[in-house]
């Protein structure tokens, strides 16, 4: 079966602009994963043998320090792109949040289709640089922000990368979001500790910008106080 043809995250991935015949033979060198929660998909340091794009779910991108601690690097969303083609070694490891699927392709047959597709190269370059810009609106987030500014950008994040495709409140947004990760988990993304993202997000609820129906839900209330939160 063509599972390409039936994507939901197509026009929004790296062979968004590639014609039908280029996806029935990106099709062939591909196949569908389906990952559990907990559930490694690339180890760090290994030899680069898979590539990945994200279908749906949430996935983290770690690296382990010298004295054996795990540092969060970032989160993958849907449409995202893990791996590293072209190259030797995994920069990071790569493990799923929630119930994930995944893309997955040999890393050597994605070079080769790559290389002979140039809307495809075109494609991992802007996804390059669009990751760049990302990377250092993060290091700007974790060196210069508060612990509020710092939550309220992670949530804000979070509600533009999890939204569907269409929203009927307002496209590319999502009011209700689904927290992927624990609070421990949070503090470590953020730099803070669990009791500060606590504090925090009780802050926000008491003050009407937030509600938290649960330990694994957030509604936003109020969009436009949570951006000036964020700054």
């Amino acid at each position: 079966m063509n599972f390409c043809q039936a994507c939901a995250v197509r026009n929004r991935a790296i062979c968004g602009d590639l014609e039908t015949g280029e996806i029935d033979a990106l099709n062939r060198i591909g196949r569908r994963r389906k990952l559990d929660p907990g559930e490694q998909l690339l180890w760090e340091g290994d030899d680069a043998v898979l590539v990945a794009n994200v279908i749906d779910g949430v996935l983290k991108l770690s690296s382990q320090t010298a004295d054996g601690k795990e540092q969060i690097l970032g989160l993958a969303y849907p449409s995202d792109f893990l791996g590293r083609p072209f190259g030797q070694s995994t920069p990071y490891g790569v493990e799923a949040l929630s119930e994930a699927h995944v893309c997955v392709f040999q890393r050597s047959d994605f070079d080769s289709f790559a290389r002979s597709h140039p809307r495809l190269e075109h494609k991992l370059l802007e996804r390059t640089l669009t990751e760049l810009d990302r990377t250092r609106r993060w290091m700007v987030l974790l060196g210069r922000m508060n612990a509020e500014q710092k939550l309220a950008a992670f949530l804000l994040e979070l509600s533009e990368r999890m939204a569907p495709a269409t929203c009927s409140t307002m496209p590319g947004v999502a009011d209700v979001v689904e927290l992927p990760l624990s609070r421990q988990q949070i503090a470590d993304v953020l730099g803070l500790t669990i009791e500060t993202v606590s504090r925090q997000f009780t802050r926000m609820r008491n003050e009407g910008v937030i509600d938290l129906p649960s330990r694994r839900e957030v509604t936003i209330l109020r969009r436009e106080l949570l951006e000036d939160r964020a700054a």
